[in-house]
């Protein structure tokens, strides 16, 4: 009778560990399948290309002779800039204290080799909004930058990214 309902045990503990297995399986690829970006890059000759999301009438355009859009790195730092912002008005709005204006100034020095990437980004971020402390300000631009910000993490970890903040009253 013990071997018995060791068996069972057994059985019953290795269907439960399929089971969480594949739940857990078809949780993340639902998961994996909700976080893909799709986008379309078209040439619209020289050094011109409008990017869109997959399915968008909108597009932005990247030139990177600089005449008709900004280049690609000055898209990325569009990317870091825009990402941050979205965190620090959303951090800030749950405090009850709402960003009126804000404008980040972005400075990126590049390698003087090719590949010129980026080794150093200085973000300084000019707000302005009644009530907004600026410890407050100062802790939605830190946590933005080191923990929400996907673009941030996607970049070199290595890679200084610094920032400042002007905030008027």
């Amino acid at each position: 009778l013990e071997q018995e309902r060791a068996g069972i045990g057994f059985f019953f503990g290795y269907f439960m560990f399929i089971f969480i297995f594949m739940y857990g399986v078809q949780v993340m690829r639902g998961v994996m399948e909700e976080k893909q970006n799709r986008v379309v890059v078209r040439w619209d000759g020289d050094h011109r290309f409008d990017a869109s999301r997959l399915g968008s009438q909108h597009a932005i355009r990247i030139d990177a002779d600089a005449t008709t859009g900004p280049g690609p790195v000055d898209t990325l730092l569009s990317a870091l800039a825009s990402c941050t912002a979205v965190d620090i008005v959303d951090i800030l709005a749950k405090r009850r204290t709402p960003v009126e204006g804000l404008t980040i100034d972005v400075h990126g020095e590049r390698a003087s080799s090719t590949p010129a990437r980026l080794t150093r980004v200085m973000l300084t971020y000019r707000m302005r909004g009644a009530g907004i402390e600026r410890q407050h300000a100062e802790r939605a631009i830190e946590l933005s930058v080191t923990k929400y910000c996907s673009v941030r993490d996607s970049l070199d970890p290595a890679m200084p990214v610094e920032w400042a903040l002007e905030l008027e009253t």
